[in-house]
């Protein structure tokens, strides 16, 4: 479950990679293409992965959960491999003033742990300069260390497989990620031509009718396997089959899918993980 997101220090430090790539929106181009952002490939509305991250000559992989979202109000907001976060950044020229960062602050594994504190130490305080070759993003600080980041296509509604992360009900309680150990195993594929989902509720195996039709989904009744698992993805089993014999409002955005329900119970499934 995330925590609850605190306006700190060590926040703000966290946060430094999501508002560098928006100050090259407002970079101009140069005339010999160096330093700053084409204005032809805008960087607000663009979702953008991270790639790696390169300090003192050594490049360091970025974890897979990675990438950044730009939006055309002074916001960015996504995930720096471990932790969510939200932030806005005041742009002079190529100068960007970093403020109002927030950032939940889940621990996770070393590896993404590592990669954060790295990009924290090589970005923070620093001053960038970007520039974007077809589809690609590269942000560099003032020693020479960068950050490379590469534009991100939506997701098809159909033929993608929707793996489930968060889970949440109508009955006033918080959305939470899985619990530990389930991560992963649950799924949904729908199929346009033989208008059906199929996948995994975390434990069985699932099959339905599927319509989608203006922003509504409606499943039939779920044909599952009879499998008993331990109680954590029996839990997320039962709260996926509330969703199924009946319709749900759904909203995909980018590579995320979200499906609720009239009662309010919801489920978000992030594109090919």
């Amino acid at each position: 479950m995330y925590r609850q997101t605190h306006r700190t220090t060590a926040t703000l430090t966290l946060t430094a990679l999501a508002l560098l790539p928006l100050a090259a929106a407002c970079g101009t181009e140069k005339a010999d293409g160096g330093g700053s952002a084409a204005a032809s490939a805008p960087l607000t509305g663009v979702h953008w992965t991270v790639d790696s991250l390169t300090v003192d000559g050594t490049t360091h992989e970025a974890p897979a959960s990675a990438r950044i979202r730009i939006d055309d109000n002074g916001r960015a907001q996504g995930n720096l491999g471990c932790n969510h976060f939200s932030a806005r950044a005041t742009v002079d020229g190529d100068s960007v003033r970093l403020t109002d960062a927030e950032s939940t602050e889940m621990a996770c594994e070393d590896a993404p742990m590592n990669f954060e504190r790295r990009l924290s130490a090589a970005l923070t305080g620093d001053t960038l300069s970007a520039r974007t070759d077809d589809g690609h993003l590269t942000l560099t600080t003032s020693t020479g260390d960068t950050v490379r980041l590469t534009q991100e296509k939506d997701a098809a509604l159909y033929g993608t497989r929707w793996t489930v992360t968060v889970t949440g009900t109508g009955s006033g309680e918080v959305s939470q990620s899985l619990p530990a150990g389930t991560e992963g195993k649950a799924h949904l594929t729908f199929d346009q031509d033989t208008g059906r989902v199929t996948g995994s509720l975390g434990c069985n195996r699932v099959t339905a009718r599927a319509t989608f039709s203006d922003g509504t989904v409606t499943l039939g009744p779920a044909s599952t396997t009879r499998r008993m698992c331990d109680a954590s993805l029996m839990d997320t089993e039962k709260r996926l089959l509330g969703l199924f014999d009946g319709p749900a409002d759904y909203r995909l955005d980018h590579r995320t899918l979200t499906l609720t329900s009239p009662n309010g119970d919801s489920v978000t499934a992030n594109a090919g993980q």
